[in-house]
């Protein structure tokens, strides 16, 4: 079994609560990401309340698409952090940081071919394993919460059309999995990588991450601009953008682009 190591403090700012503390476990609902919103519009949301659903009807991923999952078959779950006294600038840190949780967590069942994929996908080889959905709050200047939208395939094993490349822990290793008990494993693992949300920890987070970056030095198709372009990505930067070479061997700073597969 996987062990975890023991931690005593979450946040550089006041500490509140661990994450996982308190862990809801949801039926049926729209969308994790909308019912934490409402939940801290509310008031009734406290840093490091997860709620995990059996079940979203209008799931949310990147750039408003849906997220598709059969029932009760993966881990659909939000992460509430209250970012008070943290910087503006400090939201590609948190990126980082939530994404190589993810990434410990699906690599330690899937093993050495598992990678994250910029802007916020995770991947087994080339098939998308679950992706992250990081929606800020900001009360005037001051950044004041994140709800952290987290969806794995775990034990799903047939995807619609538009989810041909889709890929599940139970297709990678055959076997069946207890929903809730990995969604509090990734609770644990998430605690662990925010331990190192400090501005001294933050060049070895970046340079992790890059060490896990999908298709790193290989020849990809991206779309920029509705134009197709041939290049090499070479590096997340320290503000979240994609370094990139073209054919032409030309760097490049890309903030948006979409993969072409």
């Amino acid at each position: 079994m996987y062990l975890y190591k023991n931690t005593t403090s979450l946040l550089p700012s006041v500490v509140k609560s661990h994450i996982g503390t308190p862990f809801i476990h949801l039926n049926e609902i729209d969308s994790t990401n909308r019912y934490a919103r409402n939940q801290i519009d509310a008031n009734l949301a406290q840093h490091g309340t997860v709620y995990l659903a059996n079940h979203q009807t209008r799931g949310k991923g990147r750039l408003e698409r849906t997220w598709i999952s059969e029932p009760g078959k993966n881990i659909l779950m939000s992460v509430v952090l209250n970012t008070s006294g943290h910087k503006n600038e400090e939201t590609p840190i948190l990126n980082r940081l939530i994404a190589l949780g993810c990434f410990d967590f699906l690599h330690h069942y899937a093993g050495n071919e598992t990678s994250i994929k910029w802007p916020n996908d995770l991947y087994w080889r080339d098939r998308k394993a679950g992706g992250i959905l990081i929606e800020n709050i900001w009360r005037g200047n001051n950044w004041s919460w994140s709800i952290i939208g987290i969806g794995l395939n775990i034990n799903q094993d047939k995807f619609p059309e538009q989810a041909a490349k889709a890929t599940s822990l139970k297709l990678i290793t055959k076997q069946e999995f207890d929903i809730e008990f990995l969604a509090r494993q990734l609770c644990r693992l998430l605690n662990d990588r925010l331990c190192d949300w400090t501005d001294a920890k933050a060049p070895g987070v970046l340079k992790e991450y890059n060490a896990h970056l999908y298709k790193k030095n290989c020849q990809v198709t991206l779309q920029v601009d509705n134009k197709n372009m041939v290049c090499t990505p070479l590096e997340v930067t320290a503000t979240g953008e994609l370094l990139v070479s073209n054919s032409d061997g030309a760097i490049i700073n890309l903030r948006e682009a979409k993969w072409i597969d």
